[in-house]
């Protein structure tokens, strides 16, 4: 498996949310198959990006290819790849994971050994993970994290994001058909 180039980073966000499953995520060596993700861009209104740049969303105008890092309802952080040419304000909420490395640590932080449930939704993902707030703005091509391209080009669904109340109806919402870690089910 090889790095992304900083280019698979630079289009927008629907074409990058699409590319990444299948592509293997690792933080210090712990993570797997990235198997559901969600896009925003700046004209979206679900998207934090939509009022402009603030000191929360500031990640999401950064370089390409680096994290945005935020708390979900004050409880879970949740990690999003910044894509697009800055300062686009363009990002994908990493959904789920197919665990695949260190699954002896994940199931130690999540407190289960329920394999499906370890990466299972963008709070649980970061859990597993070991994401915090210190990730937001780093780059996720260089250590502690890495992205790699997949072995297989998976089968890919696409329908409208869950979890929000504007911009429901966008089908930004992407994952792998058939996949038992999809965080919900995902027509195609």
């Amino acid at each position: 498996m090889a790095l992304l180039d900083q280019s698979f980073f630079q289009r927008p966000a629907p074409e990058v949310a699409r590319a990444l499953i299948g592509v293997v995520l690792l933080l210090d060596g712990v993570g797997g198959k990235i198997v559901e993700t969600e896009a925003y861009d700046r004209a979206d209104p679900a998207s934090h990006s939509f009022a402009g740049r603030t000191a929360r969303n500031a990640s999401m105008f950064g370089p390409a290819g680096h994290a945005y890092v935020y708390r979900s309802y004050g409880v879970h952080w949740c990690l999003n790849v910044v894509c697009g040419s800055e300062p686009s304000g363009g990002a994908v909420l990493l959904r789920a994971l197919e665990p695949q490395q260190g699954i002896d640590v994940m199931r130690e932080r999540r407190g289960t050994d329920v394999l499906r449930d370890l990466c299972r939704g963008p709070g649980r993902l970061c859990r597993a993970l070991a994401v915090t707030g210190a990730h937001d703005g780093h780059s996720l091509r260089v250590a502690p994290f890495a992205l790699m391209d997949g072995q297989d080009v998976p089968e890919i669904a696409a329908g409208p994001r869950i979890g929000i109340t504007r911009g429901t109806e966008t089908p930004w919402r992407f994952g792998e058909v058939g996949s038992r870690f999809l965080s919900r089910p995902l027509g195609g």
